[in-house]
């Protein structure tokens, strides 16, 4: 039988010090927020705006993902009291800070598009 080292255990950091990265990363690093994000990062938007904005998200993706963001305090909602209502969505001040990492990702993503599509295709090939 094997021995288990018990002294891991007492190595384990409390949740309030483990790495919030993997938490971060849920919250804007799926397909939609990080774009949803960079499109408020211009200014307050409706909602139709950010649907149109938003090549290829759904209205049920959009609402999921704006429920999420205004949840962990990324994003707000304003309803003006208009005939009809007018809601409008915008960054907050803790997502005003993520801002320029997500455009320069997003400035990395296109300026090479093409090199990782060729990556792609030449591991394909090999596969």
């Amino acid at each position: 039988m094997s021995r288990r080292n018990t002294a891991v255990t007492d190595q384990v950091a409390p949740p309030e010090e483990e790495c919030p990265l993997p938490e971060v990363l849920g919250l804007i690093g799926d397909k939609w927020s990080a774009q949803v994000l960079l499109e408020l990062g211009h200014g307050p938007r409706r909602f139709t705006q950010l649907e149109r904005a938003v090549e290829g998200i759904s209205r049920r993706m959009l609402t999921l993902n704006l429920r999420a963001l205004e949840r962990n305090g990324l994003v707000t909602r304003t309803v003006h009291p208009d005939a009809p209502p007018r809601v409008e969505y915008a960054v907050t001040p803790l997502a005003e800070e993520i801002r320029e990492p997500l455009e320069a990702l997003a400035a990395w993503a296109r300026r090479n598009r093409a090199a990782l599509s060729a990556a792609r295709r030449a591991y394909d090939r090999r596969g």
